[in-house]
């Protein structure tokens, strides 16, 4: 099935080769000192440009007043799939300052977090090491001290009045051995501690609890404004009703499933004597 994503790619894959016009792919290639094949890539949209590739194609092609034109496509490519190769290139700081934007706009929030604990409820070490993590998986420059304190700084959002916080995770996030047994202990006395906000309303899906959908994918409603998916080479960002009654529905049946309350702090007492027995 070909995505919107890919549509886009491909068509700005034709108009890089309108512009190669007079040259062959591998004249352009020498060039631009690339590999021919990342030449044939581009032009048939197999491989996302980066801005930088842009700039070098107009000029190389001897059209440096298209550039800007092509690098708005490249922006409008990327407003629904934002890869962490490109989101990445300066470290994690910048992308948290990108949602502390969309946090700040918000007032009603629905999320489902299968994987691990949902980082507006996240321990400064918890956070370290999710951060450290990600770092080595995705190759990206290590600034996890300053990802670490603007996570932590978005959670004042918790306590302020007219915001709500509804949340929904897999009891299988209570038990991800994402950081050293001490800490997981630590992190889920943080849990436990948030029941009870007004601002907030945590549900745990148990373990054989009984599933409308699969618990794939986390995923952030923002005021039913805007979803945001999280995937392992890229975050979807959506905003047409489809998308956003589809998550919602998603959210809403993985909610039906989920325990509140006693039962939910039962579930986490119940991981944190496993973790703290290890530590």
């Amino acid at each position: 099935m070909t995505t919107d994503f890919q549509q886009a790619r491909e068509a700005l894959g034709r108009r890089l080769r309108e512009l190669r016009s007079g040259k062959t792919q591998r004249e352009l290639a020498a060039l631009l000192e690339w590999p021919q094949a990342k030449v044939s890539k581009l032009e048939t949209g197999r491989q996302t440009a980066t801005p930088e590739d842009l700039i070098a194609w107009a000029k190389a092609t001897g059209h440096p007043s298209v550039t800007e034109e092509l690098i708005a496509r490249l922006q409008g490519l990327e407003t629904r799939t934002r890869s962490w190769r490109r989101q990445l290139r300066a470290g994690h700081r910048p992308v948290q300052d990108v949602l502390t934007v969309e946090y700040e706009r918000t007032t009603d929030f629905r999320v489902w977090q299968g994987a691990m604990v949902v980082g507006i409820l996240q321990t400064p070490d918890y956070v370290r090491h999710v951060f450290s993590r990600m770092a080595e998986l995705q190759q990206s420059p290590h600034d996890v001290e300053d990802a670490v304190r603007a996570r932590v700084r978005r959670q004042e959002l918790l306590y302020q009045p007219g915001r709500t916080f509804h949340i929904v995770m897999w009891e299988a996030a209570l038990h991800a051995g994402m950081a050293p047994p001490e800490v997981l202990a630590a992190q889920l006395d943080r849990l436990g501690s948030v029941i009870g906000l007004d601002t907030v309303r945590l549900g745990i899906v148990p373990f054989g609890a009984q599933l409308g959908v699969p618990p794939a994918n986390g995923f952030w409603l923002y005021d039913e404004r805007i979803v945001i998916v999280e995937d392992w080479h890229a975050e979807l960002w959506l905003d047409d009703a489809d998308s956003l009654a589809l998550y919602r529905r998603v959210w809403d049946s993985l909610d039906s499933s989920a325990v509140y309350g006693t039962q939910a702090r039962r579930l986490i007492a119940r991981a944190r004597t496993h973790f703290a027995d290890l530590a």
